[in-house]
């Protein structure tokens, strides 16, 4: 997912995919970039060629590398919007499941660093030398020049567009879900249905931005404007296209542009009749259908900038239709368009907020801006989820929602961990084979380790009756590849644990089984499993309430959570289960209970 490989697809896979013209951002696949280049940091660079720097200690555990990625995620985001803080508040609201004061200040660094590298490199590119893409300063799509006034009538038009955003981007999530599920089905197929449907979308927008403009009509160029009125070239405004001289084509204006430049042009303000409301209409039915069919083919996307277009096309449109009844800017109706869309789908709110403003350079939009993205989120929610759960739903990852259901009330973690297969335990002191079989055979990622213990009130050791701690599965694939054996069934003493661990090895990712290669006669030897183990593991009684273990499992951040029994007593396991991110996401529990289906719909009632 952050290996070499993914980060140079995704690097010359976002420029080929839009230097072609498709519906698509770049902010999505900086995002994924920017996590890429931080996990290759962490670990020292690729598998097979890492670094051995000593400062590198810092990052072998799972916490920091989170960080780290987080960090990445971040200035991701700051490269893509140019906005430092905005990035901070993304990592902080989408990013990170969990959050601690130490992690803000090392996003907010990471982001100050990009700032500065960019602002070098802005001043690079003013010489003209970097085409098309170089233009522009740190603020994208500046509304600084716009004197923004607005009243209390104002109000009902700025929640019609909070409305209309969020029924709009919740109706957008509910259609990409359908489009990608199909997608999946048709990916399944092989590599040359992926390149087909790639392809056929990329035809299909070739065709329709060529073919649409033949729509509009032709309007006379304003001797006002101080820019050049017609131009045929890639760059600048008011395309002539079909159209004689001294007119321009604005739905070409549009199309024959890049994204970031559609965006500046729907932006502009003080330009009452530069776009006509039919051209506006049929780029946002067209940016509608183009988003919907180009998220999802095998190239790399992102949903930021396909959203600030349809946003702001309906936006400038009702600023249009609005024009009798209110004095805000069309060009500032359409930055609340695309606010109030991107909260309808994306469900964020505060990391939005202070993207717009730095995109935008007009913090007097600031309290308008505030009401739409409330209003958008508030009425997105009623329908469906956001986007990116209804993705990381589809693609089967485990990411917590930020509060349980109400229903997890009514179960216990013992119900769940009975609906699962029995708990896989090693002992403390466990045979080769023993260890071998239990990777081979299944794919968890962490074992309870138990000990020979003194059952309450008989004192007699009767079986595992004591819980040691928990081991992870990379730590048992070192020691079998370090071949860290016993001939015989017997505890390390603390010098053979000095001399024969390397605790910065044991820190780095272990591999798989595969990799593994054991002979007969180790496979009769011993591992001592307590110098390894985590002797501290989080764990809870089996009486407790799904809904607090969830709450738990998430504001801690853990991977594994044991589940106690809540009496000890002779044949009592110590263990009675294990919940991982997987057992509590609320899709499996209602698979493994659909009986809670009944109560779900009663609490909703009540």
């Amino acid at each position: 997912m952050f290996g070499v490989t993914t980060l140079i697809v995704k690097i010359f896979g976002s420029i080929g995919a839009v230097s072609a013209g498709l519906d698509l951002g770049k902010e999505g696949p900086l995002v994924h970039i920017g996590s890429c280049i931080a996990s290759l940091l962490g670990q020292g660079g690729p598998d097979n060629y890492r670094l051995k720097w000593r400062w590198l200690r810092y990052f072998n555990n799972d916490r920091d590398r989170r960080d780290i990625i987080t960090c990445g995620a971040s200035s991701g985001v700051c490269a893509a919007f140019r906005s430092p803080v905005g990035g901070v508040l993304f990592a902080l609201e989408e990013v990170a499941t969990w959050w601690r004061s130490a992690l803000l200040w090392r996003t907010f660094f990471s982001t100050a660093v990009v700032v500065v590298i960019l602002r070098t490199f802005i001043e690079i590119c003013n010489s003209g030398k970097c085409g098309l893409f170089g233009k522009g300063g740190l603020i994208m799509f500046d509304v600084s020049d716009v004197v923004v006034t607005y009243h209390v009538m104002d109000v009902i038009p700025i929640t019609i567009i909070g409305i209309l955003g969020g029924i709009l981007g919740s109706l957008y999530n509910y259609l990409l879900h359908k489009v990608l599920v199909v997608y999946n089905l048709i990916n399944q197929k092989g590599r040359i249905h992926k390149l087909l449907l790639a392809l056929t979308v990329s035809i299909f927008t070739s065709v329709c931005l060529y073919c649409l403009p033949f729509l509009a009509k032709c309007q006379p160029c304003d001797p006002s404007v101080q820019e050049i009125c017609p131009t045929n070239s890639r760059s600048g405004n008011f395309k002539q296209f079909n159209c004689p001289d001294g007119h321009y084509n604005d739905l070409a204006t549009l199309l024959f542009t890049t994204n970031d430049d559609a965006v500046r042009n729907i932006f502009s303000s003080n330009a009452l009749k530069e776009f006509q409301p039919a051209s506006l209409l049929i780029f946002f039915v067209l940016y509608c259908i183009l988003g919907l069919f180009t998220f999802g083919i095998a190239v790399p996307s992102g949903l930021f900038l396909p959203i600030i277009l349809m946003g702001s096309a309906y936006g400038r449109l009702l600023g249009i239709a609005m024009g009798s009844y209110t004095k805000i800017d069309q060009g500032l109706y359409a930055v609340l368009g695309a606010a109030s869309l991107m909260a309808g789908s994306m469900r964020m709110t505060v990391s939005l907020c202070v993207i717009f403003l730095e995109l935008t350079n007009n913090l007097l939009l600031l309290p308008i801006t505030m009401i739409v993205l409330l209003i958008s989120k508030t009425v997105g929610d009623s329908f469906n989820p956001s986007i990116y759960e209804i993705i990381l739903d589809l693609k089967g990852l485990p990411f917590l929602d930020a509060n349980p259901e109400p229903w997890m009330r009514n179960l216990t973690v013992a119900e769940l961990a009975d609906a699962k297969p029995p708990v896989v335990t090693l002992c403390g002191v466990e045979k080769v084979s023993r260890i071998v079989e239990v990777l081979e055979n299944t794919t968890h990622n962490g074992f309870p380790v138990v000990d020979e213990g003194a059952v309450p009130l008989t004192g007699l050791a009767t079986g595992a009756t004591e819980l040691h701690g928990l081991i992870l599965r990379a730590h048992l694939v070192q020691v079998l590849k370090k071949k860290w054996f016993l001939p015989e069934k017997r505890r390390t003493e603390e010098w053979e644990v000095r001399e024969k661990f390397d605790w910065v090895e044991l820190a780095e990712r272990g591999g798989t089984i595969e990799e593994v290669a054991v002979t007969r006669n180790e496979m009769e030897m011993y591992v001592d499993l307590h110098p390894l183990t985590n002797t501290t593991p989080y764990t809870v009684v089996e009486s407790m309430s799904v809904a607090k273990a969830m709450v738990l499992f998430r504001q801690v951040g853990l991977r594994h959570m044991l589940i106690l029994p809540k009496y000890q007593a002779a044949g009592v396991p110590p263990v009675v289960g294990i919940l991982t991110r997987q057992d509590l996401r609320a899709h499996n529990i209602l698979l493994a209970f659909p009986h809670v289906q009944g109560s779900k719909s009663r609490e909703k009632k009540h």
